[in-house]
């Protein structure tokens, strides 16, 4: 089994999300008693956000790119930068390192190309839904992302990192996500991502107006098919 490197803590509450699911997939792959041969550094979720309120992404990806060298020091045979958001500065953390690193959004994108869809909508915080990374590497899928209206996204990203963030789960934020994907749905939306490693934590993606597609599970089976030498997306997606 390879050695499975986290990039965590942004926010802890979803890294405990990952943790979870790759050990329990392990188990179930391998039986008996088997977990996930993990090395895992979470950083202090407050630098990170102020370095993301100031627009200085240059600095953050030098953090990263540091804690992934670290992790690569440690013995990981791969490393997984565990929020959608942070892959804004994807290429500066795998620039930074010798070992793959196993791309969030690649593996979304590979699992609606899978199902045969084209048309998402996107949950995610402003960064992710209004800086074009993600939508972007999406089209180099052929995929077309859409994003909710401007007080939505707004909506949205205030309730992940107000609520989510720091583990509070409200129903009346769970009826206004529906209504945003409902809206979507009626403007041509095909499926609904869960573009935020914290929305899994409020949204089921099998109970959507839409299908759905938690990018946490699908992030986590990628490393656990990695890590147990599978070809990554051809192994079913861990249940969240």
């Amino acid at each position: 089994m390879k050695t499975i490197g986290l990039i965590g803590g942004m926010s802890f509450e979803s890294t405990a999300v990952y943790y979870r699911m790759i050990n329990e997939a392990v188990r179930a792959r391998r039986g008996g008693l088997r977990s996930a041969d993990i090395v895992l550094h979470s950083v202090d979720f407050q630098d990170i956000v102020d370095l993301q309120k100031a627009g200085r992404w240059d600095r953050a990806g030098e953090r990263l790119g540091a804690v992934a060298k670290g992790l690569e020091n440690a013995g990981a045979s791969c490393a997984l930068i565990c929020t959608n958001t942070m892959h804004l500065v994807a290429d500066e953390v795998q620039a930074a390192i010798s070992v793959p690193l196993i791309n969030i959004i690649d593996e979304t994108a590979r699992a609606l190309q899978a199902a045969g869809r084209r048309r998402p909508l996107l949950l995610a915080t402003r960064y992710t839904m209004e800086h074009g990374f993600y939508a972007e590497q999406m089209a180099h899928h052929g995929l077309a992302v859409m994003v909710p209206d401007a007080d939505d996204r707004t909506t949205v990203h205030d309730m992940i990192f107000e609520e989510l963030c720091a583990g509070k789960i409200l129903d009346a934020s769970r009826d206004r996500l529906l209504a945003i994907v409902e809206t979507a749905k009626a403007a041509g939306a095909d499926s609904v991502i869960l573009g935020c490693t914290e929305i899994c934590l409020i949204l089921d993606p099998a109970n959507l107006p839409l299908p759905g597609f938690d990018s946490t599970a699908i992030h986590a089976t990628a490393a656990v098919d990695f890590a147990l030498g599978e070809a990554i997306g051809q192994s079913a997606t861990i249940a969240a």
